[in-house]
């Protein structure tokens, strides 16, 4: 059964940190690269940040970079996203995403609140 499970959110002021994980289990975790997207409410689902599946490679939307930071540990079969000096408009609703290297299987998970109070 595949899971991406994420945790880390919740409440914080503005200029705080948070670092989202997201554990996955019931796949190869190491041949799929990683991702985080955010909604927030109202709004499309946008693209945060990106990681190779061997970590080497990243890549960030432009209004995270600086800020943001993806990585993984596939020893453990977890991605990370620490987030600091956080704003109001990183409020949302944060998903961990999986892409096989083949783009044959991509799995969701089911998402976590991160909200930013000014």
């Amino acid at each position: 059964q595949v899971q991406l499970v994420e945790s880390g959110g919740g409440l914080v002021q503005a200029g705080g940190s948070l670092r989202l994980s997201c554990a996955a289990s019931g796949f190869t975790f190491s041949m799929y690269r990683m991702r985080w997207y955010r909604q927030a409410p109202g709004k499309e689902r946008e693209l945060v940040a990106a990681i190779s599946s061997n970590g080497g490679s990243t890549d960030y939307a432009d209004s995270v970079k600086g800020r943001f930071t993806i990585s993984r540990d596939n020893a453990k079969k977890t991605v990370y996203l620490q987030m600091n000096s956080l704003k109001p408009e990183d409020t949302a609703v944060y998903y961990c995403y999986a892409r096989s290297m083949n783009n044959q299987y991509e799995y969701w998970g089911q998402g976590t609140q991160v909200t930013v109070s000014s």
